[in-house]
């Protein structure tokens, strides 16, 4: 089965950075889009940031200057380099990525479990 594992969580002081790390693992054939999302408690999970297989990538407005997404294709990774982080920055971060697992079949969207990031003022 495929599993994404994140690491990388925890609790910083405003200004701080912080790199998450999120690897996939299992029954891959290729991997598509990956990225990150984030929910808070009593808001709706929000795209934090996305990159394609061929490294394109795209940011939500309130991290853009900030966060860096990345990829390492050979270990099937995806990384999020924060910077500047704020206390609004405080959520649960998901990681995300489309999996195909066979050559003959279209991509899963498959989840991370999630890692708490919590930025103090």
């Amino acid at each position: 089965q495929v599993q994404l594992v994140e690491s990388g969580g925890g609790l910083v002081q405003a200004g701080g950075s912080l790199r998450l790390s999120c690897a996939a693992s299992g029954s891959i054939f290729s991997i598509g889009a990956m990225g990150w999302y984030r929910q808070a408690p009593g808001k709706q999970r929000e795209l934090v940031a996305a990159v394609t297989s061929i490294g394109s990538t795209n940011y939500g407005d309130s991290v853009k200057g900030r966060f860096t997404i990345s990829r390492d294709n050979a270990k099937n990774t995806v990384y999020l380099q924060m910077n500047s982080l704020k206390p609004e920055d405080t959520s649960v971060y998901y990681c995300n990525a489309a999996i195909r697992d066979n050559w003959y079949s279209g991509a899963r969207h498959y989840w991370g479990q999630g890692t708490q990031v919590t930025v103090s003022s």
